[in-house]
């Protein structure tokens, strides 16, 4: 029989397929790239985006008005009652990072290993709603002090673990734009916060007897627990368990992942969460990420101040609130087109410096004038300044992407630390130094400068464990990377060998 003949190449393929049998018996996905793949991830994404995307801006827009309520209360007499000094205030301002920062790392090793990451941040939602709410019933500084030391316990669940739960269920191309519009949420918080703030103050002043201001924390709080009791039901789990999605969904929903990275998004046998700390404890980009962004939120430590700042233009506390919404507003857009855009582009360091730059030029305008109409568009430029912040959490992402252990511990301790920058600028913009506040904004400015310097170091270190990459790609893979491998293939119903070379177009994003 002649070698070519239809009989042996049937025998071929037949013994190539018993080498490599198919790694799933169930119908195989779509093949990627495909029309029909396509579609199937478009559909995905379009859920995820119209049931999860709402739900943590709002919780988002609630995090930062209950937070930043004692801002505002402020402006109606909160110190007068509570018989606080400036010393005092930046006290009850600060308390809140020192059990904030900390509890981020755990807080996130957790959900790592919690099942229902729904549950856990629907209900930290409604506790720091119930502590903010009691803020109103205070009587002294001990009272509010204690108040504002348990809140921050609960909100640290919050944001590192979006930034975390989000990046379960994206690409690296998809989060930097879903992480700007959770970002936005803090960043419109800023502005509806004070138009809701400036109602509350101008119409509930004596209702039933009780201060405007207390008013504020009653209803702001109130407010999050309901939100937070929905967000129990509304927020997906992860890929493998969220109910409200199809097998199959959840099944392309790992598999989209494992394209990503050339990995499944899991954890090796072994990859504990304590496991996970002590990687990211030992790597040292972890630590300059941290660093950066310390230097990063002291220099944009402003936000805790913007209503006071608006109030050194000269107006009434209404017209000061109502200032302060535009820049936020502003802001909001900004970092939602830079977030697209840097999806667009893979980029990463421009998309978050350039905007720090910004708001040095706006500190510079304000350090050079006392012209109101320039001090108020330096404002414009300083809350652009979040677009730059919104970035930082998602170049960690995708720059420590597998194992998840690892990268939730990163997370928390990138955003944890960095928050000692806010504990910072509590005493950063004291009284003593306004109306003009020329000692904050060189205080402000120099940190920036130092954050611009660290993230170009990053950009460098990535663009060569980029190279190294392009060297060593044909090298053995230790047994948890192949685990991982293998674990891609499985989702894809497609062989080892198949799989290996789609990992090899990973590369870091910069």
């Amino acid at each position: 029989m002649a070698s070519g003949s239809p009989s042996l190449e049937k025998a071929d393929i037949v013994l190539e397929e018993r080498a490599n049998p198919a790694p799933f018996e169930e119908d195989s996905l779509p093949p990627e790239g495909s029309d029909e793949r396509i579609l199937a991830e478009r559909r995905l994404v379009r859920k995820l985006d119209m049931r999860v995307l709402p739900t943590i801006v709002l919780i988002f827009i609630m995090n930062y008005i209950d937070r930043n309520a004692v801002t505002t209360a402020r402006l109606k007499g909160l110190e007068q009652d509570l018989h606080l000094s400036d010393l005092q205030y930046n006290v009850v301002l600060s308390i809140l990072y020192v059990s904030y920062c900390p509890a981020q790392i755990p807080s996130n090793m957790a959900l790592n290993w919690i099942t229902r990451p729904s549950l856990y941040i629907g209900t930290c939602v409604v506790i720091w709603g119930l502590i903010s709410t009691l803020t109103g019933i205070t009587q002294s500084y001990g009272g509010i002090l204690a108040i504002r030391l348990c809140i921050g316990i609960p909100e640290s669940a919050f944001y590192p673990g979006a930034i975390y739960l989000l990046s379960r269920w994206y690409t690296k191309k998809e989060l930097a734009f879903r992480s700007a519009i959770l970002y936005g949420g803090l960043l419109i918080s800023n502005a509806f916060g004070a138009l809701m703030a400036a109602g509350i103050l101008a119409n509930m002043e004596g209702k039933l007897g009780i201060r405007a201001w207390r008013w504020v924390f009653f209803i702001e709080g109130s407010i999050t627990m309901f939100i937070g009791l929905n967000a129990m039901w509304l927020l997906p789990d992860y890929p493998t368990n969220t109910r409200w999605v199809s097998p199959k969904d959840r099944r392309l929903a790992q598999a989209r992942l494992a394209d990503d990275a050339g990995e499944a998004d899991k954890d090796s046998t072994g990859d504990s969460p304590l496991k996970g700390l002590l990687m990211a404890i030992q790597d040292p980009k972890v630590w300059v990420f941290a660093i950066m962004n310390t230097a990063q939120l002291l220099g944009l430590s402003f936000v805790n101040f913007f209503p006071t700042l608006t109030s050194t233009l000269g107006f009434s506390t209404t017209v000061s609130l109502l200032l302060a919404a535009p820049p936020w507003i502003l802001s909001t857009i900004t970092c939602c087109l830079n977030a697209w855009h840097a999806d667009r582009t893979g980029g990463r360091f421009f998309h978050q410096s350039a905007w720090w730059w910004g708001v040095m030029v706006g500190f510079i305008i304000s350090l050079a004038t006392n012209n109101n109409g320039a001090r108020y568009f330096s404002m414009f430029l300083m809350a652009c300044g979040y677009g730059g912040f919104a970035m930082t959490l998602v170049w960690v992402s995708s720059t420590f992407p597998r194992p998840p252990a690892k990268r939730a511990a990163i997370i928390g301790i990138v955003n944890g630390v960095g928050n000692i920058g806010n504990l910072m600028g509590s005493y950063t913009w004291k009284a003593e130094w306004g109306p003009d506040y020329h000692q904050s904004m060189i205080i402000s400015f120099v940190a920036l400068v130092i954050s611009t310097i660290l993230s170009l170091i990053l950009r460098q270190w990535v663009i060569r464990d980029n190279k190294k990459l392009d060297e060593d790609e044909k090298r053995g893979l230790n047994d948890a990377n192949r685990a991982r491998v293998e674990e891609a293939a499985r989702l894809e119903g497609i062989t080892f060998d198949q799989a290996m070379q789609r990992r090899k177009g990973f590369r870091y994003l910069y």
